[in-house]
C-alpha cells in the first residue's frame, strides 16, 4: 500500500510545485502609482541624478585654494660664484573670486537638481497619458468586439428574412459588408492596443506582452480645480523652472567675470644661497599683474548679454507654459463635457434605438437601412466618448506636467497615486 501511494504523492507534490510556479510567474497587474515608481527607477532618470553628484562635486572643488608653487633657480655654474634660490609662492585671489566662484558652482547645483525634478516629472506626465491610452485602447478593443458581435447578429437576422423571403438578398449583402468595416475596425483597435502597451512597457521597462494593468476608472474624468488657481502653480513649470535656473546661473557667471577684473596678488618667500659671500639670504617677493590691456571687460561684456538674453528666455517660458496651460485646460474641459454628455445623454439612447431597429426588422417594422443608420450611430457614438476620453488624459496628463502640483479636486473621482 506504501510503494502504490508513494508515486501518487510524489506526482501530487510535482503538480502542486508546477502550478505554483504558473502561478508565481502570472506577472500582478500593474495600476498607476506603480507604473510611474517603474518609471523613476528607468536608468534615463538615474543619468539625471548622476548629474546632480557631479554639479555637486564641483562645488566642493570651486571652493579649492588655488595651489603654491615651489621655484628653484640656480645661476652661475662655478662653485663659490653660483648662487641658488629656493621659494614658495602662493597666489592670493582678491575681489572675491573664491566667492563668486563657488556661487556659480552652487548655482550649477541648482540647476541639476531642477532639472531632475522637470525630468521626473516629465516622465511621470509621460507615464499617466502612456497608461491611460493603454486603458482607453483595451476599452476600445472591447466596443469594437461587441460591434462585430452585433454585425454578425445583424448578418443573422437579414439571413433569415433573406430566407423567408421577406427582404431582397442585397440587405444580406449589406449586412455582411458591415460585418467586415467591423472586423476591420477591430483590427485597427488591436494595432492601437498594441502600440500602446509597446509605448507604456518602454516607459516602465516591462515586457509588453506580459503587460497586464489593474482595473481603473479610465472612462471617468476627475474635475479639475479652478483655472485661475492652477495658472498660480505655473511657476512651477518645468519650462519656467528651467529659465530661472538658467537666470540665475548666468547672474552667478557675471559675477565670476567681474571679480575677474580683480588682479590676483602671488606672494613668495624663500631662500637664496650666495657662494660668493657664502651665507643665506632671505627672499620675500610680491607680484601683482598691471591690468592696462586686459581688464576682462570681453568677456564680462558677454556674461552680462547672456544675462539678458536669459531674463528674456525667462519671460518667453512663463508665456508660453501659462499659454500651454489655459490651452490645455480647455481641451481637457471640452473632453471631459463630450464624454459626459455622451455617457449620460447619447449612449443609452443609441443602444436602446440600436435594439429596437433590429427587433422591429426581424418583425418586418423597419428596412434594414435604418438597422444599418442605428447600428452606425451606436459604433461614431461610442466611438466618439472613447476619443474624448483618450483626448481628455493627454491634456491631463499635460497640466500635471505643468502645474507640478495637485490639479484635481479631492472628491474621490481622481485616480490613486495620480496626485503628487
Amino acid at each position: 500500500m506504501t510503494i502504490q501511494t508513494r508515486p501518487l504523492a510524489m506526482l501530487a507534490a510535482v503538480s502542486l510545485s508546477l502550478w505554483c510556479g504558473s502561478a508565481a510567474a502570472t506577472p500582478a497587474p500593474i495600476d498607476l502609482p506603480a507604473a510611474i515608481r517603474l518609471a523613476l527607477a528607468q536608468p534615463g532618470l538615474r543619468a539625471t541624478e548622476h548629474e546632480v553628484d557631479a554639479s555637486e562635486a564641483d562645488v566642493d572643488q570651486a571652493g579649492r585654494y588655488p595651489n603654491p608653487t615651489l621655484d628653484y633657480l640656480r645661476e652661475g655654474q662655478q662653485a663659490g660664484t653660483r648662487t641658488t634660490t629656493m621659494q614658495i609662492s602662493q597666489p592670493i585671489e582678491l575681489g572675491g573670486k573664491r566667492r563668486a566662484r563657488v556661487a556659480l558652482a552652487q548655482e550649477g547645483v541648482t540647476l541639476a537638481r531642477s532639472e531632475l525634478a522637470a525630468r521626473r516629472r516629465d516622465v511621470r506626465a509621460e507615464v499617466i497619458a502612456a497608461y491611460y491610452a493603454v486603458l482607453v485602447a483595451q476599452e476600445r478593443q472591447r466596443l469594437a468586439r461587441s460591434l462585430v458581435e452585433l454585425a454578425r447578429r445583424s448578418v443573422e437576422v437579414a439571413g433569415k428574412r433573406v430566407a423567408a423571403g421577406k427582404v431582397s438578398p442585397i440587405d444580406e449583402t449589406r449586412a455582411r459588408l458591415a460585418a467586415v468595416d467591423a472586423s476591420t475596425e477591430l483590427n485597427q483597435a488591436s494595432g492601437e492596443l498594441a502600440i500602446a502597451r509597446t509605448e507604456l512597457a518602454a516607459l516602465i521597462g516591462q515586457p509588453a506582452d506580459a503587460l497586464a494593468l489593474a482595473a481603473s476608472h479610465a472612462g471617468q474624468l476627475p474635475a479639475l480645480k479652478p483655472l485661475a488657481i492652477l495658472l498660480a502653480s505655473i511657476d512651477g513649470a518645468a519650462p519656467v523652472q528651467r529659465a530661472r535656473g538658467q537666470l540665475a546661473a548666468r547672474q552667478a557667471q557675471t559675477a565670476v567675470e567681474r571679480a575677474a577684473r580683480m588682479p590676483d596678488l602671488t606672494l613668495s618667500l624663500g631662500s637664496r644661497r650666495d657662494d660668493a659671500i657664502g651665507r643665506r639670504q632671505a627672499v620675500v617677493g610680491l607680484s601683482v599683474p598691471l591690468p592696462l590691456f586686459d581688464r576682462n571687460q570681453g568677456a564680462l561684456g558677454a556674461a552680462l548679454r547672456r544675462t539678458a538674453k536669459a531674463e528674456e528666455e525667462l519671460a518667453a517660458a512663463q508665456a508660453a507654459a501659462a499659454s500651454g496651460f489655459a490651452s490645455a485646460y480647455t481641451r481637457y474641459e471640452l473632453a471631459r463635457s463630450e464624454a459626459m454628455l455622451l455617457a449620460q445623454d447619447v449612449l443609452p439612447g443609441a443602444d436602446a434605438v440600436y435594439a429596437l431597429t433590429l427587433k422591429g426588422f426581424e418583425y418586418g417594422k423597419f428596412s434594414f437601412l435604418d438597422v444599418l443608420d442605428a447600428q452606425r450611430t451606436l459604433f461614431q457614438s461610442r466611438s466618439r466618448h472613447w476619443n474624448a476620453l483618450r483626448e481628455g488624459w493627454r491634456a491631463y496628463a499635460e497640466i500635471e506636467r505643468l502645474a507640478g502640483a495637485a490639479t484635481t479636486v479631492p472628491d474621490g473621482t481622481t485616480e490613486p497615486g495620480v496626485q503628487p
